[in-house]
């Protein structure tokens, strides 16, 4: 029996769509997805959310060694870690989580778009998600002499995170989390922080640069940071992120902030965004996300030419 026009309309549709229905189920569940925004990780900052740390020169050299941009910034993740953190993200290798598609984080410079701290002092982050998840934070500290100039090892960084967080609330499209930081840093160092997710296999592994007074500063008087302008975090899954602050002028220099507990604003997207895709491998090695932001779920319920209208404007 011949095919109606609608018959084959619908046939036509369904070719078009089920292989990337097929991807997305073929993915599992809905990942979280994440990066700390306050203090800037390297991904944010580098991204084309990241306002004028994007334009830095550290951002665009990690762009260029990348070959694509930093669109996806919250989904760097490993999947099936499981704690083993030192056996599976190599030295050298532990901004980028061992990911080709996030390479360019593992630059080694002294130049990195940074965010001041007092020794001693709290430590307010702000890490914004997509999708609420339980897991552990660890935030780990470089030890003293720490040498930015040098690719980043796991011999940097002390044996235990100078604090844990489990399991924190998701509010207003972030975690907030607070802690203590250690007394005896000085100069550039990094904040290293592991989010070992309890509800997926994923791990994200993120760099933050830090600047610490150096010793003549600190016995000088301690005068009071001054904060970030209060921001909301990025939208987060399902809501339309737009443009609220306009990218400030390139900065020659390194581009140092002072922390707090607000995201930085989101400054307009420049072009299109693009989404590096990981390498896959076995069991302990990267995951290969089909979509950044934790849309996947979204995307399956909408049909077939919202799916596709969604694909094109990601």
């Amino acid at each position: 029996m011949p095919r109606t026009t609608a018959q084959r309309t619908a046939a036509l549709a369904a070719a078009a769509v089920s292989p990337l229905l097929l991807g997305l189920w073929a993915a599992g569940p809905a990942q979280a997805h994440g990066a700390p925004t306050d203090p800037v990780s390297r991904v944010y900052a580098c991204s084309p959310e990241g306002g004028a740390d994007a334009s830095t020169a550290a951002c665009r050299a990690a762009v260029d060694a990348n070959g694509t941009s930093f669109a996806a910034w919250d989904n760097l993740r490993v999947a099936n870690v499981n704690g083993r953190d030192r056996q599976t993200i190599p030295d050298g290798k532990l901004c980028s989580g061992g990911l080709p598609a996030y390479k360019g984080l593992d630059l080694a410079r002294a130049d990195w778009p940074s965010t001041r701290f007092t020794p001693g002092g709290t430590l307010r982050m702000t890490y914004a998600s997509t999708i609420a998840h339980t897991g552990t934070f660890k935030l780990y500290l470089t030890k003293p002499g720490y040498d930015p100039s040098k690719p980043l090892t796991w011999s940097e960084l002390p044996a235990s995170p100078f604090a844990e967080v489990k399991d924190p609330a998701l509010t207003n499209g972030a975690y907030h989390l607070t802690a203590k930081l250690p007394a005896d840093r000085t100069g550039r160092q990094m904040l290293y922080t592991i989010w070992q997710n309890s509800s997926t296999p994923d791990t994200y592994y993120s760099c933050s640069d830090v600047v610490f007074p150096d010793a003549a500063s600190q016995s000088g008087a301690k005068s009071k940071p001054k904060s970030r302008a209060t921001t909301k975090a990025p939208a987060s899954a399902g809501a339309t992120a737009s443009a609220s602050a306009a990218p400030g002028s390139p900065s020659a220099g390194p581009s140092v902030s002072t922390a707090s507990g607000a995201a930085p604003a989101k400054a307009a997207a420049a072009g299109p965004r693009s989404t590096p895709v990981a390498s896959t491998s076995g069991a302990g090695g990267p995951s290969a996300p089909m979509l950044a932001g934790g849309a996947a779920a979204v995307l399956v319920l909408t049909g077939g030419a919202a799916l596709v209208a969604r694909l094109r404007r990601r």
